[in-house]
């Protein structure tokens, strides 16, 4: 292959069977159970990157069934997101993601910066219980339960907080160890469709673990439990901030 067709050809590794396609990403019947609850601001405060801001001691945890999704097929996630602020601009930082799909961990990591590792999520109900699990490496690291369509919600409450920024730390190093991009990354969802959404009575249980430590935002009080039907579009993202330049 001659440079310059290396040049046209690259996108993806490896260069000629890219782990996952061109985006941008549509999600069909994508489904979210989400627990927002208290944690310790203290701790918050020292893994969120500045110049993001730490407004309060909120943390929500997520479990995402993707069944319909471009490129990536059928697979499930679970993580922590933070609400933040940046330049007095509301949003979330994405800092936890555990998934079971090698495309969708490749693609995260690799464009946006999504911190994504191989884990075994679950969603899904049982009798009148809504139940999400996060097991890794056999382990299980949390769990988290709801009542089942308890309360339909307005379509609004759950649609606009889909809309604010995602914010995300974006680290490739280069081949001697050493960073070779180190950005702050800003995306925003695209097309979202809210097709439902309900709450009820919620709990979430998070167990120590060395490598998927979920368990260092303790829960201090659990605030609220929503569940939601989606279809959304996952665009590229842009830089708003370079840690090695700026």
């Amino acid at each position: 292959m001659k440079i310059h067709e290396v040049k046209q050809t690259a996108f993806a590794m490896p260069l000629n069977n890219p782990a996952y396609p061109r985006g941008p990403y549509r999600f069909v019947n994508r489904e979210y159970f989400v627990i927002t609850y208290e944690s310790d601001l203290d701790k918050l405060k020292q893994i969120v990157p500045e110049p993001l801001e730490v407004t309060e001691p909120i943390v929500k945890f997520e479990f995402i069934r993707m069944p319909d999704s471009t490129g990536f097929g059928d697979y499930t996630e679970s993580g922590q997101v933070i609400p933040v602020s940046y330049q007095d601009k509301k949003g979330v930082y994405v800092h936890a993601m555990y998934l079971d799909d090698e495309a969708p961990i490749a693609a995260g990591r690799e464009i946006w910066g999504f911190p994504k590792k191989l884990a075994n999520p679950s969603l899904q109900v049982i009798n009148e219980t809504m139940i999400g699990k996060l097991d890794y490496e056999t382990c299980q690291v949390a769990m988290a339960t709801m009542g089942y369509k308890y309360q339909e919600l307005n379509i609004d409450e759950v649609f606009k907080p889909l809309m604010v920024p995602n914010y995300l730390l974006k680290i490739i190093p280069s081949v001697d160890g050493t960073p070779q991009i180190c950005e702050l990354i800003e995306y925003h969802l695209e097309n979202v469709i809210v097709k439902g959404a309900w709450s009820g009575p919620a709990e979430l249980y998070l167990t120590p673990h060395a490598l998927a430590p979920v368990a260092n935002l303790p829960v201090r009080k659990v605030i609220s439990g929503v569940h939601m039907m989606t279809d959304l579009t996952l665009p590229y993202g842009k830089v708003i901030f370079d840690y090695l330049k700026d």
